[in-house]
């Protein structure tokens, strides 16, 4: 594939992912009410880590920002859309980072070592994750929000917890799609070419 089709087929894809993400997260749910707010195990994080893992960090990262605030938006969580924007985009550019200027995982053939790289990606992103996605929810909750104190706290404990979970099934789920998909895009030629990546 040439350039402009290269870019083309990064748009579809990365709308493609967007919709996984968006999917991911408002159907593959489950909400938790936490007092007059909520949180949920889901499988958004999945596809926000394999559209990185796949796509590269800035498609992967806009995918899983731009469908996981829209789920956000159409699934009773509009509140904490903003957030979600912000996490799911860093998340997407830690993985890609990781994966393609650390690991080079697209210029790797052995599947013991592209196996290796997509599951330290996918831990990376998640990592992040796990540690600022309660400390920027209990600040926005805190601070951007005006919830109460005990309830602040609550959701705190409340969100560690799902969080946690939902790395763990990301890391697990994202990096076993990742070692199926792969081989099936690059047989058709539809994966990225790494000078593309590269400049992602």
């Amino acid at each position: 594939m040439n350039k402009e089709t290269n870019k083309i087929m990064i748009i579809v894809q990365t709308a493609f992912m967007a919709a996984l993400c968006y999917v991911g997260f408002a159907v593959f749910r489950v909400d938790i009410p936490v007092g007059a707010t909520k949180t949920a195990f889901h499988l958004g994080n999945t596809f926000c880590v394999l559209g990185a893992l796949l796509l590269g960090g800035v498609p992967g990262g806009l995918a899983g920002a731009i469908g996981m605030t829209l789920a956000d938006l159409t699934s009773g969580y509009a509140s904490s859309a903003p957030k979600t924007f912000f996490m799911k985009l860093l998340i997407g550019l830690i993985v890609g980072f990781v994966a393609y200027k650390i690991g080079h995982i697209s210029e790797r053939r052995h599947q013991k070592e592209i196996a290796f790289w997509a599951i330290i990606s996918s831990i990376s992103g998640m990592i992040f994750n796990v540690i600022f996605d309660p400390i920027i929810g209990f600040l926005y909750n805190k601070y951007i929000l005006g919830l109460p104190q005990k309830a602040v706290d609550i959701m705190l404990k409340w969100t560690a917890t799902t969080t946690i979970i939902n790395a763990i099934l990301a890391v697990c789920l994202a990096s076993s799609f990742y070692m199926v998909i792969r081989p099936v895009l690059h047989k058709q030629g539809l994966i990225i070419h790494k000078n593309i990546v590269k400049k992602l």
